[in-house]
């Protein structure tokens, strides 16, 4: 269950990678813009502006999420990324910080891209921090005794691949590939800021499989460990170092 309110805590950060992502796609004009897996809509504007003749078309599987964009006026539709087909006319699809939940998407993207009519653009990030210290505090505490039993199989495990590996996968099919990674540092506040900012995400699936008291108990756990991990400076800033994987394939 994804909670709109708890993810976009953090928009400033969150929405960084995808205005620096659509400002790579070189689309003069386009009849459709999609928003691959758009959660509750706040990026969905960039693809209006940008094209604003274009058709918008914006798809979640997640109902919370789909609640959330439709509030702010997107005609978000509920469906899986793995069952969305290109309609003829799709110039433009941003995915962002979406395929990373989808341990196939490579094969995904094989589908997809010969089904763009051509001049098309496909545009996607992912998280690359996998083995960053936050990702590995969380999977040390789910294998604990007290936690590995319910809680360690369902973290979602790294299908990620390097910029080379996904310029690779995309170039076989013909694409023009525009594939780089980047590092944010990430200036946050407030008290736990890296716990609050992974129950939003990498949490996720723990707290679908948690009672309220034992999730309490288990962010409880964890917060001195991610407080280790990422100490505050004496001014109340958390740095989070961020990195990302970007591609941009256009089709010939």
């Amino acid at each position: 269950m994804w909670d709109p309110q708890k993810y976009l805590s953090f928009s400033d950060h969150r929405d960084r990678p995808a205005h620096d992502l659509v400002a790579r796609i070189g689309a003069k004009t386009a009849r459709r813009a999609v928003d691959l897996g758009c959660g509750a809509g706040n990026l969905t504007p960039l693809l209006s502006a940008r094209w604003p003749e274009a058709a918008i078309e914006a798809i979640d599987a997640s109902p919370e999420m789909v609640r959330a964009a439709r509030d702010r006026g997107i005609p978000a539709s509920l469906a899986d990324v793995r069952d969305w087909k290109p309609q003829p006319d799709t110039d433009v699809v941003l995915c962002n910080a979406v395929l990373q939940w989808v341990p196939e998407h490579v094969d995904l993207l094989r589908s997809w891209l010969p089904q763009l009519p051509a001049g098309a653009w496909f545009a996607f990030q992912v998280p690359g921090n996998f083995e960053s210290p936050s990702h590995v505090v969380i999977r040390e505490l789910a294998s604990a005794p007290r936690w590995r039993d319910r809680v360690s199989g369902v973290l979602r495990a790294d299908a990620v691949r390097t910029p080379l590996g996904y310029a690779d996968a995309l170039a076989d099919l013909g694409a023009e590939v525009d594939a780089w990674e980047t590092t944010y540092l990430h200036a946050l506040h407030g008290e736990n800021p890296v716990l609050e900012w992974v129950t939003g995400t990498a949490l996720r699936p723990v707290r679908a499989v948690l009672d309220d008291a034992d999730w309490q108990r288990f962010r409880a756990e964890l917060a001195p460990r991610l407080a280790e991990a990422y100490p505050p400076r004496e001014d109340g800033v958390t740095w989070f170092p961020f990195r990302r994987v970007f591609v941009v394939a256009h089709r010939r």
